[in-house]
């Protein structure tokens, strides 16, 4: 029995946007008829968005919730969990996450998903989903487990190329042990998800700069600089074109040289995928000089106008195919805890300001459709994290993710106004739309911001990379 009704005169679906009735029952999309076309089932409820944006859920596919964090006072701490950061995404927009699981936090890999389910189970509002991680000298009984995972609905796996800074020894894959994973990436039609840095360059560059005595964290960016970018991107897709059947997802890229590099590869037919963040596409190296200037910084680093560019670019030509934040939800004292170069805290809190700030610089700056707007912030991860078309779509079949934007509400963004951390670095920006209804799954989970859902809500995604995502298509 029908219970839900969305009745909109801007529906973007995988046909393009059009004026639709939603019909909902079960969790589900049931049909998907032109506006008006039919009486309103007995017994369902009618929404009426004549007037504003109707979309699929947004999708992030890079958040760490819950993550190892040290307080200011240098004891161990964690990052805040799904509890808070999946109802900030709710409220802005976002019905399913990706965050990541180590696989050396337990026993063997199986026993790692089993402890962090623990920490989504019953702990959040929005559907979820985890990317693998491993990390340093991999055990040589690691590819099986991997293996085993994949086909287990855990098929995306994270590679550091980088120990990113000096005090984080052992994140870093050595190239032998990425090749052996890149074989059972390909053998189980796994996805290399990868934070691509060269590792020579960049614990160069921190030991030239602190010999030098400039270890302020308004110089990140010539440490995670641009020809790191460019040589690991470039050697890493190599290692990928000699394993047939490797596809990667290249995370946070920040560079111009990212971005060609990605071309490139595209262009002779390697499946590579592109991510960029939202702090990358709308700050640059410059903004470490502004007041609490760590706010905007993630790793890599931010950089310059002429990479920037090259960002939004590769958002049009197929290299950028995601904007994602890679979520950190902490306090504002423990992000500007550091100040230098090898101590400034990764991330920042996003997750519920994305949709509608790429709304925003997209649709309303740009000059972006709507389906390209939604492509990048909801079905080109679905796509490719192996989610679609139950997630990222408004069609018949798929789960019930619906997200309704309305023009009419331009605030100005504040922190108070939020409901993850006590600051946000996105402060003063004017909206041109924000998120009056959020439905997951067929239920009502904020509604003119009042928030109507459970943590009970969110359930594990099962993925599948779809054989498509193999071919380098273009999305």
């Amino acid at each position: 029995m029908v219970e839900l009704v969305i009745r909109g005169d801007t529906v973007v679906t995988p046909q393009g946007v059009g004026a639709h009735d939603i019909l909902i029952a079960g969790g589900k999309i049931v049909a998907m008829t032109a506006k008006g076309a039919l009486p309103v089932p007995e017994g369902a409820r009618l929404i009426d968005a004549t007037g504003k944006i109707v979309m699929p859920g947004g999708i992030d596919p890079h958040v760490h919730c819950k993550w190892h964090l040290p307080n200011p006072d240098g004891t161990a701490g964690l990052t805040d969990p799904p509890d808070v950061v999946s109802k900030a995404a709710v409220h802005g927009g976002t019905t399913t996450m990706i965050d990541f699981t180590r696989a050396s936090q337990g026993d063997n890999v199986r026993d790692a998903i089993e402890k962090r389910e623990l920490d989504w189970k019953g702990h959040t509002a929005c559907d979820y989903a985890q990317h693998l991680m491993v990390e340093g000298a991999l055990p040589v009984d690691l590819p099986g487990q991997v293996g085993e995972a994949i086909q287990a609905g855990f098929p995306t796996v994270k590679i550091f190329t980088t120990d990113i800074t000096p005090s984080r020894k052992g994140r870093m894959v050595d190239f032998g042990d990425i090749w052996e994973i890149f074989q059972v990436l390909a053998a189980n039609k796994g996805l290399g998800v990868i934070h691509s840095e060269d590792n020579d360059i960049v614990m160069h560059m921190y030991a030239k700069l602190i010999r030098e005595g400039r270890t302020g964290f308004e110089h990140l960016a010539e440490v995670h600089n641009t020809l790191s970018e460019d040589v690991s991107f470039r050697r890493v897709m190599r290692l990928a074109e000699k394993v047939p059947g490797t596809a990667l997802y290249m995370m946070h890229v920040s560079a111009g040289t990212g971005v060609q590099a990605i071309r490139d590869a595209r262009a002779k037919g390697v499946p590579i995928y592109g991510e960029s963040l939202h702090q990358y596409m709308l700050k640059t190296s410059a903004d470490y000089k502004t007041p609490n200037g760590q706010i905007y910084h993630t790793y890599p680093s931010l950089k310059s106008p002429e990479d920037q560019a090259e960002l939004w670019a590769g958002t049009l030509d197929g290299a950028i195919n995601c904007v994602a934040t890679d979520e950190i939800c902490c306090t504002l004292a423990k992000k500007l805890q550091g100040s230098r170069i090898d101590d400034t805290t990764g991330g920042n809190a996003g997750v519920e300001p994305r949709v509608s700030l790429m709304y925003t610089e997209m649709v309303g700056k740009r000059g972006y459709s709507l389906t390209q707007f939604v492509d990048l912030v909801s079905t080109n991860a679905a796509k490719i994290m192996g989610l679609y078309p139950r997630k990222g779509a408004l069609a018949a079949g798929a789960d019930a993710d619906v997200v309704v934007l309305d023009p009419q509400d331009k605030r100005v963004i504040t922190a108070s106004d939020l409901h993850e951390a006590d600051y946000t670095p996105w402060e003063g920006r004017k909206m041109e739309a924000w998120p009056c209804l959020t439905v997951l799954r067929g239920k009502i989970v904020v509604e003119n911001g009042v928030y109507k859902g459970s943590l009970n809500d969110g359930q594990w995604q099962h993925r599948k990379i779809a054989d498509e995502m193999f071919t380098g298509a273009r999305l």
